[in-house]
């Protein structure tokens, strides 16, 4: 990974320790730190995956649901549904010891589904205005962000970022190199 010809002052994600970026990429002050995010990137992961099964298991003509069930479907932790029963804000069945069930229909009135349950959609494409007044010249892009041409072109091809031309000058959306660079 080709680093910066310019400094980039970030504030780690997992420490808070302030930091020097080596690339435009990082994002951790050290390997330690980036060892620290993935693991919890993977076990968060795994989570998703284990609520997955579990709402895949529920089928939807039950109207009454486990506890367990509630938080895999609506992603709310299980002391607040505790504590919503003790207030009486949602109707439920209580079955035997550890056997309550809560009331679906209610909760999907209280609480909106777990964004992983929503069907994701596919992303929208971007637009982009490539009229020389919503763009920089790589020349203003080099002074604005202090760095060489052959960088800037690399940062452009790296992340697919639209340019146009027009004679001697080569235009890039000032959208996406500010997003990129702030």
């Amino acid at each position: 990974m080709a680093a910066a010809k310019f400094q980039i002052t970030r504030k780690c994600k997992i420490c808070g320790e302030t930091f020097v970026a080596k690339t435009i990429e990082s994002w951790y002050c050290s390997p330690k730190c980036s060892r620290i995010a993935y693991k919890r990137r993977k076990d968060e992961e795994a989570r998703h995956k284990r609520l997955d099964e579990i709402v895949k298991q529920i089928p939807e003509s039950r109207d009454y649901i486990k506890v367990s069930e509630a938080y895999a479907l609506f992603d709310i932790s299980r002391f607040t549904l505790y504590r919503l029963i003790r207030k009486g804000m949602i109707s439920h069945i209580n079955a035997g010891e550890k056997m309550i069930r809560v009331s679906k229909e209610e909760l999907m009135k209280m609480f909106p589904l777990r964004s992983e349950q929503i069907k994701k959609q596919k992303p929208e494409p971007k637009l982009y205005s490539l009229e020389p007044e919503d763009c920089y010249t790589i020349n203003e892009m080099c002074e604005k962000y202090h760095m060489n041409d052959s960088t800037a072109y690399l940062q452009i091809r790296k992340y697919s970022i639209p340019t146009r031309q027009i004679g001697n000058y080569v235009y890039v959306p000032k959208k996406e190199i500010d997003k990129l660079y702030k």
